[in-house]
């Protein structure tokens, strides 16, 4: 076996050694310290603080240890290798949803999300998670060429009647498809001063997932590809996520054109041309 894989699996098979690596990651700690922090009994301490000094990675002054440089090095490694696979672990269950044609996305953005995908039994966390993101926020932004399910369309609508500001891109489909979901709550909402639809005829991914901006959180929200339906929420709020999603929804939104809400009794739902030939003839100003 290769030596660099011999270490690793040296690190990785004994959870005690992972726990003396990121307490001294932190700085120096006694033995004391480090058994009350991993639980492990004095022979076992005495094998890990033997082994680390036999390799090189730590130093004794006294009864403090602390990591040498080699150490530092092969902790931040080792836990960055820790934390990207518990990234996977976490996303795999996705992976066919997430965006491939956004620009700049990456799993790191959302390495500490929220996975919300129905469980053995319970199909409805996705649409719950997805409605308590709507119902906590006071400006939603976003772009899904997918119709919601009636319960979060409704959610949009009684939020946006409540004075949440909406900015959200549809594509035809997915508009015309809300509309015809509940033609007088739609045109309600979308006549209020804090609702801006637009609408766009190549979103990316977009029979994928599509993107929304709360407040303090970021999501992803995941289709199925044959059905339509949401197979599942992954939310975030690191800023890292936030700035993306941002920037991407900004760009969108400029190649998207207005809808004006006047236009909306002049749709036709069965008609999936409608709703873009009304676009292009009320831009909004």
């Amino acid at each position: 076996m290769d030596s660099a894989i011999e270490t690793i699996e040296f690190l990785a098979r004994s959870a005690h050694r992972v726990g003396v690596l990121e307490e001294l990651a932190d700085g120096p700690r006694s033995r004391a310290d480090l058994r009350a922090a991993t639980g492990a009994s004095s022979p076992t301490m005495g094998r890990v603080l033997s082994g680390f000094e036999a390799e090189r990675w730590i130093v004794r002054d006294g009864s403090t240890y602390s990591l040498t440089p080699l150490g530092e090095f092969v902790a931040t490694r080792f836990l960055e290798l820790r934390d990207a696979m518990e990234t996977e672990r976490k996303l795999q269950a996705v992976w066919q949803w997430l965006p491939r044609e956004m620009e700049g996305f990456s799993v790191d953005l959302f390495a500490d999300a929220v996975v919300s995908h129905p469980g053995p039994g319970y199909p409805y966390e996705p649409v719950e998670r997805l409605t308590q993101l709507i119902q906590r926020t006071s400006r939603l932004r976003g772009f899904d060429s997918i119709v919601f399910k009636s319960i979060n369309n409704e959610t949009v609508c009684r939020a946006v009647l409540d004075g949440m500001e909406l900015e959200y891109v549809y594509s035809p489909a997915a508009l015309e498809g809300t509309l015809a979901w509940n033609p007088e709550r739609v045109l309600e909402a979308a006549s209020q001063e804090n609702c801006r639809v637009y609408v766009h005829d190549d979103l990316p991914d977009g029979n994928r997932c599509g993107l929304g901006i709360a407040d303090d959180r970021v999501g992803i929200c995941c289709h199925d590809v044959e059905t339509g339906a949401l197979t599942a929420v992954v939310d975030t709020a690191a800023p890292e996520a936030r700035a993306w999603a941002i920037a991407t929804f900004e760009r969108i939104r400029q190649e998207a054109t207005p809808v004006d809400p006047q236009a909306f009794d002049t749709l036709d739902p069965s008609d999936h041309t409608t709703v873009e030939r009304t676009a292009r003839k009320h831009p909004q100003p």
